[in-house]
């Protein structure tokens, strides 16, 4: 079966917000773009959350991003993970061309803002504490706490929001087996984390296809 890039496209795209909204809960850094006093972009590695439908991120209160969003709110923000790379003798011994990355992203289009209800700041730092110290160890955040007022909560609601994803679903069945093998062979740090990921489990019989994800 021949598949035009049209459709290439069409598979590799995340219909699940579902699974969006499970991807952002678990990935750590965003990348935001603003635009600069000079028109460039301005891209910062940032920690986020992703709640209520917008993405909050806190920030100090004086910055270059700040100042580029008060002047022009149109920004981007992008979330990856490369899953597993794979080199190009998967396939064949010589031609670099067929080495090919298994990825997870996430790209946004929105206008920013800077959150000015406590109620709302202290939802957003809440959020983010839950996320990144999900153990605990910390009294909640209150609204009627100084601190907030020495803290910027920069908040993003998405205009366009799309994601790709890269797993194998665009293979046949057997070549999908075939390339999860090669995975396990190889042995990578993200190996077998990536081949759950692609719906195998690693069984006292091998390798074995339990799930066909589908985003």
């Amino acid at each position: 079966m021949k598949i035009t890039l049209l459709q290439l496209v069409g598979i590799l795209q995340i219909k699940s917000y579902q699974k969006i909204q499970e991807f952002l809960s678990q990935e750590h850094v965003g990348r935001v773009s603003s635009i600069d006093e000079n028109g460039y972009p301005q891209i910062i590695p940032m920690n986020f959350v992703f709640l209520n439908d917008s993405v909050y991120m806190h920030s100090h209160i004086k910055g270059e991003k700040i100042d580029n969003i008060n002047r022009n709110n149109k920004v981007g923000f992008e979330v990856d993970r490369e899953l597993e790379f794979l080199p190009s003798y998967f396939e064949d011994p010589k031609n670099a061309s067929l080495a090919d990355t298994l990825y997870i992203s996430i790209v946004i289009k929105g206008k920013a803002s800077l959150v000015t209800d406590r109620e709302e700041k202290t939802l957003a730092l809440n959020g983010l504490m839950k996320k990144y110290q999900p153990e605990g160890g910390y009294e909640p955040i209150q609204s009627t706490m100084r601190v907030l007022d020495g803290v910027a909560v920069i908040k993003v609601i998405p205009d366009t929001l799309h994601g790709k994803y890269k797993i194998g679903q665009h293979m046949r069945a057997e070549s999908r087996i075939d390339l999860a093998e090669k995975i396990l062979k190889k042995n990578s740090l993200t190996a077998k984390a990536t081949l759950k990921i692609m719906g195998f489990e690693i069984t006292e019989n091998g390798l074995q296809m339990v799930d066909e994800p589908v985003w």
